[in-house]
């Protein structure tokens, strides 16, 4: 059996009002979670530092760098430069897709999930 689990991604201002707005809905790792992710909390990196929304997992797609462009670019959000230096020497890319996006009225400090620093990809969260 498959645990399924919520994960704090710390994501770029730019790349959170993408997915707000719809340009969005991939968000890509170079790694995937070891648990089945149902939920995505979205931190807004700086100036912003604040969990700002959530949005569900509708699906996990891992491939190659090429292979998962060719499948997702459509619904990016980001340039084919920007996906290329991050994927730059990696043989595998992660993508997320994702559904039922909220943005939170109020957006939470870290501390109310218990957590005291960012994390620089993500961190699994219980609450």
């Amino acid at each position: 059996m498959v645990k399924v689990c919520k994960i704090l991604l710390s994501i770029n201002p730019i790349h959170v009002e993408n997915i707000f707005n719809g340009t969005k809905e991939y968000e890509y790792r170079k790694v995937r979670c070891k648990g089945a992710v149902d939920k995505i909390l979205i931190y807004s990196t700086a100036p912003v530092m604040k969990v700002v929304g959530e949005a569900k997992v509708q699906e996990v797609i891992e491939d190659t760098p090429e292979a998962i462009w060719s499948k997702t670019s459509k619904k990016s959000g980001i340039e084919k430069c920007f996906f290329q230096k991050y994927y730059l020497g990696k043989e595998i890319a992660v993508a997320y897709k994702l559904k039922d996006i909220i943005k939170y009225k109020y957006p939470k400090e870290l501390s109310f999930y218990g957590i005291t620093a960012a994390p620089q990809s993500f961190v699994y969260l219980s609450k």
